[in-house]
C-alpha cells in the first residue's frame, strides 16, 4: 500500500526517533509499504518520520544510481536494504557536494556537503546485526536518510542566505501549494470546507 509521504515543515520530521523491536506491530508490512511508496515517488530512499512514524527505520534501493556512477556500480547494483535502529559509528574523508533532493521537500535540489565515508551498525528486517563501510553515493543516500530519524533535513545543512532564498518555497510546500506525482500529507494545508 503507498503511504502518504509527510511535507516539510511536518514535526514528526523533526523529532529524533525511537528504537523499534522486534514485536513493533505489522513491521514486515510497514517495510513493504515503505518499499511500495519509495518506489512511486521515484525516490531512493524512504525514512519512517517521513511516512508519520518517529521511529528509527530507513529502507534504501540505491540501484538506479548503478549506471551512472561506473566506479561505484558494483555495490549500488545491488544496494536495496533495510536498517533499523542504526548507529552511525564513524564518518570520514573530506565533505564534497552533491545535489540532493528530498521527497518530503520536492521541487528543491541543492548541493550538500558530506563525508565520503562511514561506517553504519544496523539490523535488518530480520533483526540480524550488521556493521557495513561504505563510500561514495551509498554513503550519501544513508546519510540522508540517518539524518530523517535524527530530526534533521538536508536544508539543515544550507547556508544561511540558502535557506532565507528558499524560505517562499518551503513555505508553499508546507501550505500543499505544489503539484506532485504522489500521495502527501501537507501540515499546513487548509481544510476544503
Amino acid at each position: 500500500m503507498k503511504l502518504p509521504i509527510v511535507a516539510y515543515g511536518d514535526s514528526v520530521l523533526r523529532k529524533v526517533a525511537d528504537e523499534i523491536d522486534e514485536d513493533y506491530p505489522n513491521l514486515k508490512q510497514l517495510i513493504a509499504d515503505m518499499f511500495e511508496t519509495m518506489y512511486a515517488a521515484n525516490g531512493v530512499g524512504l525514512a519512517a518520520p517521513q511516512v508519520g512514524l518517529p521511529i528509527r527505520l530507513f529502507v534504501i534501493d540505491a540501484t538506479p544510481f548503478a549506471e551512472d556512477v561506473e566506479e561505484e556500480k558494483e555495490i549500488l547494483r545491488s544496494f536495496k536494504k533495510v536498517f533499523i535502529n542504526p548507529i552511525m559509528v564513524e564518518e570520514t574523508g573530506e565533505k564534497w557536494a552533491f545535489s540532493e533532493g528530498c521527497l518530503s521537500i520536492p521541487d528543491i535540489n541543492e548541493d550538500v556537503m558530506r563525508h565520503p565515508n562511514i561506517k553504519i551498525n544496523y539490523l535488518d528486517e530480520n533483526f540480524e546485526e550488521h556493521e557495513i563501510d561504505l563510500t561514495g553515493l551509498a554513503a550519501r543516500v544513508v546519510q540522508h536518510e540517518y539524518d530523517h530519524i535524527e530530526g534533521k533535513l538536508f536544508t539543515d545543512k544550507l547556508s544561511t542566505l540558502k535557506k532565507t532564498m528558499l524560505k517562499g518555497k518551503l513555505d508553499t510546500i508546507s501550505k500543499g501549494m505544489i503539484r506532485v506525482g504522489y500521495k502527501m500529507k501537507f501540515p499546513l494545508q487548509k481544510k476544503k470546507r
